[in-house]
């Protein structure tokens, strides 16, 4: 009863502790390990004799063991909580691109507020970017990025369509949070992707406009083709140096291929089996390459993509 009036005093304890995703796994886990631990004291008591004092008295042993045990780790999760999502002086947002940290060029920065209020016209859902030049010693990066989340309320509220690109300058780090209603569109295996092929490479060289314009666009990309919309304003993403490369590799690859299929065409079993095979790829290379790219925006007008959305900690994060 205590703890309940405690929760309802304490908002954003009570979300920290219900919404956050490894919290909500620390929570289930522990749940089990009571439930399993009922069921096993059921089914051992039913099987011992009431007079056999000593077997008794160790069952007790071991239930007093178990409640002290469990209660320490319920202090300790929530100790953690406490602690990471104490009072934290957040920046207040300005729009869809916030560059606290003065390190997005004019153009870029121009081309995401556009793009950003065209996915949030035609998606409903919000598109935020963020740069920070420090978060503080000590502080880690995806926990500062999912308080901001929360802090601004990201997307619609109950919806939770929202997506925050978060960079600290300093620590040199990126993170892509993921609100709970694009978890599904965006889980944190390609979000990692994005960041790995069209992000990181250039914030290594200090092309932070272009890195995150990338970010915005990648993102917005899949949740326009989930949405069943095209985004028709924005330039695609920004191409590096090495990338296209990866054709002229393919293309030796597909060489290579040809000439094994020739010699082993030289032979009657290989026209029988792999001659149907060889005209069906053929066919179909034409239509690999076209891929469905990445689109952007052109509206303007004031941001509106906040509006009490959440998120449960998914998305991935990288350093550069």
């Amino acid at each position: 009863m205590i703890f309940d009036v405690f929760l309802n005093h304490h908002d954003r304890l009570r979300k920290t502790l219900f919404e956050s995703r490894p919290l909500r796994l620390t929570v289930t886990r522990l749940y089990a390990i009571v439930s399993t631990t009922a069921i096993f004291d059921a089914a051992w008591m039913k099987n011992q004799k009431r007079d056999d004092f000593g077997l008794l008295k160790s069952y007790f042993a071991w239930k007093k063991f178990s409640v002290i045990c469990f209660a320490a780790l319920v202090f300790c999760a929530a100790f953690v909580a406490l602690i990471a999502f104490a009072e934290i002086q957040y920046p207040s947002p300005r729009g869809a691109v916030n560059d606290f940290a003065g390190v997005i060029d004019p153009e870029n920065a121009s081309k995401m507020e556009a793009l950003a209020q065209e996915v949030l016209q035609k998606t409903n859902t919000a598109v935020v970017v963020a740069t920070v030049p420090s978060i503080g010693e000590g502080m880690d990066y995806n926990m500062y990025a999912n308080g901001l989340y929360r802090a601004w309320g990201i997307g619609k509220k109950g919806e939770d369509k929202g997506v925050l690109i978060f960079l600290t300058v300093k620590e040199r780090k990126i993170r892509i949070e993921t609100g709970y209603g694009v978890e599904a569109i965006l889980p944190d295996g390609r979000v990692g992707e994005i960041l790995d092929q069209y992000v990181v490479p250039f914030l290594k060289t200090g092309d932070y406009g272009k890195g995150l314009y990338n970010a915005m666009y990648a993102c917005s990309a899949y949740i326009a083709q989930d949405a069943g919309v095209q985004i028709t304003g924005s330039p695609q993403v920004y191409r590096t140096a090495t990338q296209p490369g990866k054709r002229s590799t393919n293309l030796v690859g597909l060489l290579f291929f040809l000439i094994a299929a020739a010699i082993i065409l030289g032979t009657k079993t290989g026209r029988e089996n792999l001659l149907p095979l060889l005209i069906f790829f053929l066919l179909s290379g034409g239509r690999g390459g076209r891929g469905g790219g990445f689109g952007g925006g052109g509206f303007s007008g004031g941001f509106g993509g906040f509006g009490g959305g959440m998120s449960g900690g998914g998305g991935a994060g990288r350093s550069f």
